[in-house]
């Protein structure tokens, strides 16, 4: 295990990169809304989502229900159920191990995995293993390290809610370009504005995911046949 972990933190560098100064972020979000940082910590082990928990912290703050906050997360992540379907055979025979890799699976995380591959001489299933607990290790310290800054000093932190959204833009972007289809991104599009309009700006969220997930389901066959064929992806 010792000789796995040193093989995959070389791997995991542009991860942390990235994990720890968003996780920064909501810590400092969950300080100013008047959460210390074992609520961060909490809230970083029990949902490991950056769009969840930076979600739930205006949640939180404006009052809303319990059910409908748990409702918006699960939603959220059911593309991680997809995520392990591909994984089945890998985490075949880990024991303990399997849980731990499901229950951890992010974007990153499953990026990783499907593209790298153990070093000779290392078991690969310790080397996934360690893959994504450093991974999780990362986001989990950097949302406890911001909990504790914007607990003890006053920063004024206008503007860092943005993160996530900025985060979204560019990855949005990135997908656009690489994408032979559009129809994903007009389908959310049209979805969201027409939930906006029918139940308003705060209760949109749970129609919205739900009309999306029909549609991308109903329209899968079309969407995969253009991104196999290459033709446009509007």
């Amino acid at each position: 295990m010792k000789e796995a972990l040193k093989k995959a933190f070389p791997v995991t560098i542009p991860i942390m990169l990235g994990y720890v100064p968003l996780g920064m972020g909501f810590g400092l979000i969950m300080a100013q809304a008047g959460y210390n940082a074992l609520w961060a910590f909490l809230s970083a082990v029990a949902i490991y989502s950056g769009t969840g928990q930076y979600m739930s912290v205006n949640f939180l703050a404006t009052g809303a229900p319990l059910l409908e906050i748990v409702l918006i997360i699960v939603i959220l992540n059911t593309r991680m159920m997809f995520y392990g379907l591909t994984f089945l055979s890998r985490f075949s025979g880990m024991g303990w191990k399997k849980w731990y890799l499901v229950y951890t699976m992010s974007d990153e995380t499953y990026a990783v995995l499907c593209t790298v591959k153990a070093p000779e001489g290392i078991d690969d299933k310790n080397f996934m293993f360690c893959i994504t607990m450093l991974n999780q290790i990362y986001w989990v310290t950097g949302c406890v390290v911001g909990a504790l800054f914007g607990t003890m000093l006053n920063i004024d932190i206008t503007g860092v809610d943005f993160m996530m959204t900025a985060l979204f833009i560019v990855l949005c972007m990135d997908q656009w370009k690489k994408a032979r289809s559009h129809q994903p991104f007009w389908i959310g599009l049209c979805c969201s504005i027409l939930s906006i309009v029918a139940f308003g700006p705060k209760n949109f969220m749970i129609p919205a995911l739900a009309a999306i997930l029909a549609c991308l389901v109903i329209r899968r066959k079309s969407i995969e046949k253009r991104q196999v064929d290459g033709e446009d992806g509007t």
